[in-house]
């Protein structure tokens, strides 16, 4: 057995668990540590059976309530490493420094190193004070994961702790993985893509266990031939069908904006998925799930509507049950 259950898809936030019969886990945390609480509650998810997070990309839909979530769980986040530096990059504080401030940081260095000399003991330690603060222009890097946090309480807050404040990018655990190679938590077995989106290494997931294989391909600019190939005999499809293109054309989207999400690292308009379902899609699946709508520039029924078309032509996927993911509520948990 495998479960889906979408809690959010959209540009405010989203979140999909994905269940086997002995492993859960998270793609993104697009939503606040709280919202994401709330809506396993409605579905009927429990947070403390998840095994880990894994993101798809940095774009703040996807991680806003990441590391808040993943400390209050006490659970491992798995990226990309380009990803998580990113993410790191994010969030992280950055202390801007005038050049005549850098300048006394720098004298009182040397002075450092001097004094140790004249005690006798080895300057390289003292050579950089760790509470100096860090000039706008270094660059951030990833910190070491501490395992050994005791689990929180569900039932507290989502609030960071004290100890975390200082560093927002504190997680229990990081992992790393690799687009295209394969990888396994629990019983789990899970096969990363490379996906067309402007983030530094996006990536969709397919899962498998048990001869079941469930898949969550959305942020696509256009359908490569890798993505394709990805979406395969899949049991569970969460595919983007983002935008109308005449809705988006003609609504409050900025130009800059619009050509954003019409570009070939932008989001998949209604026709685009169409087209995917008309000429590559082999059917496989028992449900489709439409996700990413924009609230904006898409109206579900348009969506349902191009994609039913787009399987009319074909009366032998007739069989496959076309669903939408909402925003503002939990989609029904999908069990095959």
């Amino acid at each position: 057995m495998m479960r889906m259950t979408v809690l959010a898809s959209g540009s405010k936030g989203n979140s999909t668990v994905i269940s086997s019969s002995r492993t859960r886990v998270l793609v993104d945390a697009g939503l606040s540590c709280r919202e994401i609480l709330k809506r396993m509650a409605l579905a009927g998810e429990d947070p403390a059976t998840l095994d880990a997070i894994l993101i798809t990309h940095e774009h703040i839909d996807h991680v806003s309530g990441l590391a808040v979530l993943a400390r209050r769980l006490n659970i491992p986040v798995y990226f990309t490493e380009p990803t998580h530096r990113a993410w790191v990059r994010m969030v992280t504080p950055r202390t801007t420094m005038t050049y005549a401030k850098w300048l006394d940081h720098i004298q009182q260095e040397k002075e450092a190193r001097a004094a140790a000399v004249a005690q006798g003991t080895s300057g390289v330690e003292n050579d950089t004070n760790p509470d100096a603060p860090r000039p706008a222009f270094e660059d951030v890097g990833s910190t070491a994961a501490d395992t050994t946090q005791a689990p929180i309480s569900l039932e507290a807050a989502c609030d960071p702790a004290p100890a975390t404040k200082s560093n927002p990018a504190h997680l229990p655990a990081v992992e790393y993985f690799h687009s295209g190679t394969s990888f396994s938590i629990g019983d789990l077995d899970i096969t990363p893509f490379t996906i067309p989106h402007d983030a530094v290494d996006p990536c969709g997931f397919v899962f498998s266990a048990e001869g079941i294989r469930m898949a969550v391909a959305t942020d696509l600019g256009y359908m490569p031939p890798n993505v394709k190939a990805a979406l395969k005999r899949i049991d569970a499809l969460l595919l983007e069908s983002n935008h109308d293109l005449e809705m988006l054309r003609d609504g409050p989207y900025p130009w800059s904006v619009k050509q954003r999400v019409l570009s070939r690292v932008g989001h998949l308009s209604n026709h685009a998925t169409a087209e995917f379902l008309s000429n590559d899609y082999d059917g496989g699946a028992s449900y489709i799930v439409l996700g990413h709508l924009s609230e904006s520039n898409n109206a579900p029924e348009l969506a349902r509507i191009a994609a039913e078309q787009a399987l009319a032509n074909h009366p032998k996927l007739l069989g496959n049950r076309i669903l939408l993911a909402m925003q503002s509520t939990p989609l029904e948990p999908i069990t095959i």
